[in-house]
């Protein structure tokens, strides 16, 4: 039995294990662990929707259980101390864990550049915890100055400075400026009081982006009211405010974004290291020193050939390095080819705020610059895309709960439109009123059937059958038009003209084509399948008219009655009242048979039971 040891649950760290379990699926000789001090991954590019309120806090946690649910990884919490690379054992003070193969991916943390009070007097954002440790200071800040009567005292309560304009920094700021304007109208404060500081000593905001991006971030904060100081080389930190330069800024709240280098625990392991505490890799990304030992994620210094700078600490960097980790240490067990770390990163996004963001994205040969709504969707899209590939649909369906239809002072790119949520009781008449139309409609039609089982009314005359007699089966159902070819008016028993909904010529063509096939003789007459469809949709608007009624597996029922007014549009059959049935059915579709319906007790039900099924587990295919 050989052991394979994961160490850190970040974003390399969780990708590596899922890529080992699938690679060792079959192999009982292989036994997967990951440890970490924490039983969540945290979603750290998205900590500063949590610091600034706009989204809840577990929307940034995953719990790693859930993550590797059925899977061929043993989740192991523990905070590990030391690694003895000559005896392959990891220590922590309760346990010891020996391994065959050990890839180190604890990820990284602030550093301060030794600046006097640095450390001891900001808030960092590299954690859970600091994003809901800063979301209290914030809010603790507004209250307290509201109640302020010193007015020096209260300015420096209602000062925030953010020190750092790379990524973090910028997008943290973007939002506490959103953050900034809840606020004031909670504690019955002027804006123009708050003030919100966005430093760095490099001469420019997001250096990394093009010139032309980086202007239009900087017109943006200062639109949002966000002074912005760069060049200004950070002399030291107090309590109560920041040196900048040859200016000191006072403020309470003072949050560094200003750098990160290794975890405690690399910077104490004997192993090469260069750039602020990174493991020095081969291009397999084995640690130089130790070849069962690999590196991933912030960990990892390696220079790509042909390039100058080693591969950066971003999110990407692990996405790629992971599957590379996974198929060299299995060639290495199957005694396979290893392959070589050959990352393309595909650009940059940030957002400024919950509305407008900005990125450089594509390929190194062609990069294109994107501002406002599509920048953001690349954003939202890239964030997506990674959930899918941690927790499948159960994260990626939290993602949007929380980022286009849960969200609070329209404070997601989509505006408010999406979010605007009433208590489903006002739809629980038009349900009702719905199912019971469906069930009349239904009924009336299935008492013809039971008299004359092989009249048929619900399909249109062939058009070699005879016209007279085609017309007079449709004038006998008020609610049909006549002729499907035409799409003419109708006359209804009670002497009203009831004019057909117009289909495009190319649904009718492709209609007639599949009745033809199905439905016509080649005399024009109807075949056996014609009175078994007709009867199968009689029996489902009674079905689903009934399950409108109970509010039972309503959207389901929803969704099948605008299928069947679809279906019936397409025949060229269908009256103007058709539209009422269709959208009355869209509005019930979300939840209506929560209130007053038999949803409310049979759907939490199953949902507890369909997530006891193994592969749905497997595969996230549920919601929380």
């Amino acid at each position: 039995m050989k052991k394979i040891v994961v160490l850190g649950g970040g974003y390399g760290g969780v990708l590596t294990a899922k890529k080992l379990a699938s690679k060792f699926k079959k192999n009982d000789d292989i036994a997967i662990q990951l440890i970490d001090r924490n039983p969540y991954h945290t979603l750290l590019t998205e900590l500063h929707e949590v610091a600034a309120n706009r989204t809840p806090e577990d929307a940034v946690k995953v719990d790693l259980k859930k993550i590797f649910a059925n899977q061929k990884v043993d989740v192991v919490l523990d905070d590990i101390q030391n690694i003895d690379f000559k005896s392959k054992k990891l220590k922590s003070d309760k346990a010891t864990y020996a391994y065959d193969y050990l890839v180190i991916g604890t990820g990284s943390k602030p550093t301060f550049f030794g600046i006097p009070g640095a450390e001891e007097n900001t808030f960092s954002l590299w954690s859970f915890d600091d994003a809901v440790r800063l979301k209290q200071q914030i809010r603790n800040m507004f209250s307290e100055a509201s109640k302020e009567s010193d007015p020096i005292i209260r300015k420096t309560k209602l000062s925030f400075v953010v020190v750092g304009a790379g990524f973090t920094g910028v997008e943290l700021v973007g939002e506490m400026a959103e953050f900034r304007d809840e606020l004031c109208k909670e504690f019955y404060i002027e804006p123009k009081d708050v003030r919100l500081v966005v430093a760095d000593m490099a001469p420019k905001i997001l250096p990394i982006l093009p010139d032309k991006l980086i202007a239009k971030s900087e017109k943006h904060l200062r639109k949002m009211g966000v002074e912005i100081i760069t060049s200004a080389k950070i002399t030291g930190v107090e309590p109560t405010a920041v040196k900048l330069g040859d200016q000191e800024v006072a403020a309470n709240t003072i949050i560094w974004t200003a750098g990160v280098e290794g975890s405690d625990l690399v910077g104490t392991l004997d192993v090469k290291q260069e750039g602020r505490k990174r493991i020095v890799t081969n291009d397999k990304l084995q640690s130089l020193d130790h070849e069962n030992v690999y590196v991933v994620g912030d960990n990892i210094f390696y220079i790509p050939e042909g390039e100058t700078r080693p591969v950066p600490q971003m999110v990407e960097n692990a996405e790629a390095a992971a599957p590379i980790i996974a198929h060299n240490i299995h060639s290495d067990v199957t005694g396979k080819d290893k392959k070589s770390y050959k990352p393309t990163f595909h650009g940059t996004m940030v957002s400024i705020g919950s509305r407008y963001g900005v990125a450089n994205v594509g390929l190194p040969s062609k990069m294109f610059m994107l501002t406002g709504f599509m920048a953001l969707l690349s954003k939202h899209f890239i964030n997506m895309f990674y959930l899918s590939m941690v927790a499948g649909f159960n994260k990626v369906w939290t993602y949007m709960m929380h980022e286009f239809f849960h969200v609070e002072n329209r404070r997601s790119f989509l505006g408010g439109h999406f979010s605007k949520r009433s208590p489903n009781f006002w739809l629980v008449p038009l349900r009702i009123y719905l199912g019971w139309m469906w069930l009349h409609e239904g009924w009336e039609k299935l008492g013809k059937i039971i008299e004359e089982p092989s009249r048929i009314f619900l399909i249109p005359a062939s058009p070699l059958a005879d016209a007279t007699s085609a017309a007079s089966e449709a004038v006998s159902n008020v609610a049909q038009a006549v002729d499907a070819q035409t799409a003419a008016s109708a006359v209804a028993s009670t002497g009203e003209t009831l004019t057909a909904l117009p289909v495009p010529g190319f649904i009718t063509s492709l209609m007639n084509t599949f009745m033809d096939i199905f439905f016509y003789h080649a005399d024009g007459s109807y075949t056996i399948l014609a009175q078994v469809f007709q009867t199968g949709m009689v029996l489902a608007e009674i079905t689903f008219g009934i399950l409108l009624i109970l509010g039972l597996f309503t959207a389901i029922a929803s969704i099948a009655t605008v299928g069947m007014g679809v279906m019936i549009w397409t025949s060229g059959m269908a009256p103007y009242e058709m539209l009422w049935f269709v959208t009355a059915a869209i509005a019930t579709i979300g939840g209506s048979g929560s209130v007053f319906g038999l949803d409310y007790y049979v759907l939490p039900w199953l949902k507890k039971q369909w997530k006891k099924i193994p592969l749905v587990r497997r595969w996230y295919l549920f919601t929380d």
